[in-house]
């Protein structure tokens, strides 16, 4: 349940949503680690006929095309039947490839990966570094695969370690015990997006948390992260306060604010600019993902001033 006031403030207190193995993953793991490295190119000046037979003799359906070491277009198996039922099979890739292609970068997460495919719609998508180079290609089938890879890993580490401490302060005595984390975020940094987030989840598992408890975490903060990377002015604090029986994430910037709080809980709504977008930030999806992990939800914006974001999660 969510409630606001005129104060530009919101409050959500709700039984949270499970977060799964399978989800904290798509925000933790990079597309290159998932990602096709072999790639099999074309040049525009090949013919249709033998792109066909690469697509054959490899087993893919669409692949880059580059001029040297430019990507120039991609090219898929729907344009080479297309140009079949024309008779054109003799044509020039680069006069059937589609020109204006969309990248994701090798170092960005598999969440952005999905929310390109999902807006634009694509078979495959080329991965380059942030320099331009074509370094791997990706299909959502590559992900899956990554994704269950990675699953089996984990499973056999948790296997290794089950016998941690199952509470973080078990072996602590004192009349008050906690711990604060705190971590800087700069604003529209989104080479390092995600990594307070990575370095919240990796300090949580080595002082023993429960790993469900963990995940929720993960989720929250990326999306808490991700938050002040995209709409503060000059960046924001993201800070976990540990305790024995909850962890309280507070997340603050100064920036616009919100100037409706109650249409920004909507699920798709986003300020977020194209640019940003573009890039597979900005969804509209952030402020209702941390309220299913959440068990208390705190949000308190005034505009032109800032905004701060409180998370409960008891243990």
């Amino acid at each position: 349940m969510v409630s606001d006031n005129q104060d530009g403030k919101a409050t959500a207190t709700k039984q949270p949503l499970e977060v799964t193995k399978l989800q904290e993953l798509v925000y933790e793991l990079k597309i290159e680690q998932v990602m096709t490295k072999k790639v099999i190119t074309v040049s525009p000046d090949d013919t249709l006929r033998r792109l066909k037979e690469q697509l054959r003799i490899n087993r893919i359906s669409g692949t880059p095309v580059l001029r040297g070491a430019e990507l120039v277009g991609i090219i898929s198996i729907e344009d080479v039947l297309k140009a079949l039922e024309r008779g054109e099979i003799d044509a020039r890739v680069g006069d059937k490839m589609t020109v204006d292609v969309q990248t994701v970068f090798a170092d960005e997460t598999i969440m952005q990966a999905v929310n390109t495919f999902g807006r634009h719609g694509f078979g495959r998508l080329p991965v380059v570094t942030r320099d331009g180079r074509l370094v791997g290609i990706l299909t959502q089938g590559d992900i899956a695969r990554g994704l269950l890879r990675q699953l089996e890993i984990d499973y056999h580490e948790e296997e290794i370690h089950r016998y941690r401490a199952s509470h973080i302060f078990e072996d602590i005595v004192s009349d008050q015990t906690g711990l604060i984390l705190r971590y800087n975020v700069r604003a529209h940094d989104f080479t390092h997006c995600g990594e307070a987030a990575s370095k919240l989840k990796r300090a949580l598992e080595r002082l023993g948390a429960k790993p469900t408890i963990v995940r929720r975490i993960a989720v929250a903060s990326y999306e808490a992260e991700t938050n002040l990377a995209i709409h503060s002015t000059h960046g924001g604090q993201l800070t976990a306060e540990v305790q024995p029986e909850r962890i309280r994430i507070i997340a603050v910037d100064t920036g616009p604010g919100i100037a409706d709080i109650e249409k920004a809980m909507q699920p798709g709504f986003s300020t977020a600019p194209d640019w940003i977008r573009e890039l597979g930030f900005g969804a509209g999806m952030g402020l209702n993902n941390i309220r299913s992990c959440a068990d208390e939800m705190h949000l308190d914006s005034k505009v032109n001033v800032g905004t701060r974001l409180q998370i409960v999660i008891r243990l």
